[in-house]
């Protein structure tokens, strides 16, 4: 729910879709660390999923897994 509830629609549904497509696929740790990530403010969340700006070293790999899932295949 909290993936899908957010401050601006955009992280609304680019958590959204990567809740019901890539949860499943996280480990418990991994799971912990996007708990964390949900903490974060949506603006940098969406800058950081969007290139406009990296994430913090210890998210980079889950904000780069999250904008695969977000962002349609060309």
């Amino acid at each position: 729910m909290r993936s899908m509830r957010r401050g601006i629609k955009e992280m609304d549904i680019i958590l959204g879709r990567f809740a019901e497509t890539g949860l499943g696929a996280l480990d418990a740790e991994m799971l912990d660390l996007y708990d964390a990530l949900l903490s974060e403010n949506d603006h940098d969340l969406y800058q950081w999923v969007t290139g406009q700006s990296a994430p913090p070293p210890r998210f980079a790999g889950l904000v780069d897994r999250i904008a695969r899932v977000s962002t349609p295949a060309n």
